[in-house]
This record gives structure tokens, sequence and C-alpha cells, in this order.
């Protein structure tokens, strides 16, 4: 461990150096999955082909392919006694980012798989979370931190 790079191991990463990542994933269909991640949840659109389309996905690249089977998921994960999908991804926002987004899957007529709702309330790592599907079945889900500085508090 190096204790000038955030306790990570040496050659790693500082911790507090907040680097995107990018993530490639197979959808069903490129019309519904721009509705979907371009309209409801406002990310940007990069480069794409009649294959793949390529997002900004809260400052993270995706890339969302059609060229195989959209993954399977399964209410695997269990959180609080809350049962959640597994595989998931998604991204975490600041609080009133959040509730906004909540917000605009709503309006969109989206149904949840997990409600927005609050977790570990008055702990160091309380926070805001949703989950739901975009239109192939991926699973996603959105979480807020109230203290951000707690994301990766034990």
């Amino acid at each position: 461990m190096n204790a000038t790079n955030g306790g990570a191991p040496a050659g790693a990463p500082a911790r507090d150096t907040a680097r995107p990542f990018h993530y490639a994933f197979h959808v069903r269909d490129l019309d519904s999955t721009r509705r979907f991640y371009g309209e409801v949840l406002g990310c940007r659109e990069g480069r794409s082909t009649e294959t793949w389309v390529d997002f900004d996905f809260f400052g993270n690249q995706i890339s969302a392919h059609t060229t195989g089977p959209v993954a399977a998921t399964a209410p695997t994960g269990l959180v609080e006694n809350v049962r959640v999908p597994m595989p998931h991804f998604g991204a975490i926002l600041g609080w009133d980012e959040f509730h906004a987004l909540a917000e605009r899957i709503r309006a969109a007529g989206l149904a949840f798989v997990v409600e927005p709702r609050i977790r570990y309330e008055g702990q160091p790592g309380e926070q805001a979370t949703m989950f739901l599907h975009d239109l192939s079945g991926n699973a996603l889900e959105f979480k807020s931190f109230r203290h951000p500085e707690h994301v990766f508090t034990a």
C-alpha cells in the first residue's frame, strides 16, 4: 500500500482520482436504446454504427451492441432484505440529480424493479437507490449518497 496514493497499491490510481469507466453490453435494438438512454435518461449520444451506439452515461462511456443476446438478470442480490437484479450496472448521482431522474423515469411511464428508496438511513453510507430495466431488459441501479465522502466507507 502507498500512503501517497490514497492507500491503493503502488502503481494503482489514487482512490480520490475519478476516472471514467467503459462498459459494453448487448441490447435488442438501437431505436429503443436511443429512446431510453438518450431521451429518458438524458445521456448524450456519441459514435455509432449500424450495430452499436455509444452514450455519455453520467461521465462514463457505455456502448450498446446489437450483436448478441441480452444478458439475463434475476433478483438474486439481497440488500437490506430487498431482492435486487443481478447483474446490473449504473451510476452514482448527486442527491438532486437522483430525484430528478426518478421523476423523469416515472413521467416516461417506466416501471421500477425497486422503487426509489433510502437505505442505511442515518448511517455514514446513507443513500437513495432505485433499480429498473432498460427497454432491452438490462438491469440498472442509480444511487446517490447523502454524504458523498462516504461512497467507499465500510
